[in-house]
């Protein structure tokens, strides 16, 4: 019946092909740039870069050879680094929202369901995580964790930090999906068949696992398609304020830390990411709404 009413929403429908694109584009990257002939770390154009290191105005270098154009300074094809951006972007964003959401269901199911001083202590944590100004921590905490592993000599390579930003994004991330998995537990757990199947000597595994947990699909789904275009733009934050992957790795926050300093002489190297994130986010959050709207009709309008 979900998937009936989802169908019937059209933009819901064209936003989950708009958005399966970008995943699309983001697995087949190493594809697209076979194809197309060239990579994102190469310096094709630099040959036609002028004197002051920017491309042909007034389209930043676009031709048959060079789709979206050219990367001021460097001279690096601007089609490869938002395909592979999209690719970086999009990872560290997936792989951190399945990570939190394993640990808020898991706080979330144990906090509400066994109560009493699970549920205070797990209640306090969350208060701390949620009082926490994110952006300043995540700034803050991706260095102290490369430091603690790397010396100060030596750079950080490229698989740490990536592993870095899953790791914090997830630390900081889970709370406000434990603490609603949380409310959503003990409205259950006082039903009619939960009582039923302790009453029939069921364990609270059993309770949990075929009881409670089918029940709470709808915002776990909800939930994360919530949290995966917050992330992608925290990454890109991230990424524009210094702390991502580093300046060989394309990245979108990377695009619009650069794009800023030639935006004045070369608009459309700015363009291209900030229209690309738009478009995601964009259709990511109405696909999600749909989602809602199909699990929960009752929720459409509201």
């Amino acid at each position: 019946m979900a998937w009936r009413r989802f169908k019937r929403n059209r933009t819901g429908v064209f936003c989950f092909f708009v958005s399966a694109t970008f995943f699309i584009i983001a697995a087949t990257a190493p594809l697209i740039s076979m194809a197309y002939g060239k990579n994102a770390h190469e310096r094709y154009g630099y040959r036609l870069l002028d004197a002051s290191g920017y491309p042909p105005p007034p389209t930043g270098g676009m031709s048959p050879e060079f789709w979206l154009g050219i990367e001021p300074g460097l001279g690096r094809d601007v089609f490869m680094q938002l395909v592979f951006g999209i690719r970086t972007s999009l990872a560290i964003a997936l792989i951190a929202t399945v990570g939190l959401m394993l640990i808020g269901i898991t706080v979330g199911i144990a906090a509400g369901y066994l109560g009493g001083r699970t549920d205070y202590w797990a209640g306090r944590v969350i208060d701390v995580l949620l009082a926490f100004p994110s952006q300043l921590m995540l700034i803050a905490l991706v260095p102290v964790v490369d430091s603690m592993l790397v010396g100060p000599e030596e750079a950080t390579p490229t698989w740490l930090r990536f592993a870095t930003l899953c790791i914090v994004l997830t630390a900081l991330g889970w709370a406000g999906s434990a603490r609603i998995l949380r409310s959503q537990v003990l409205s259950l757990r006082e039903r009619e068949f939960v009582e039923a199947a302790k009453v029939s000597g069921a364990s609270p595994a059993r309770i949990i696992f075929r009881e409670i947990l089918p029940n709470l699909w709808s915002p776990i789904i909800v939930l994360a398609t919530w949290q995966l275009p917050i992330l992608v733009g925290v990454e890109a934050g991230l990424g524009f304020l210094g702390v991502g992957l580093g300046p060989d790795v394309p990245d979108w926050g990377r695009m619009f830390l650069e794009g800023v300093q030639y935006y004045h002489l070369d608009f459309p190297y700015l363009l291209w990411p900030g229209l690309a994130m738009l478009i995601f986010i964009v259709c990511f959050n109405l696909m999600g709404d749909a989602i809602r709207d199909a699990l929960d009709p009752k929720t459409k309008g509201l």
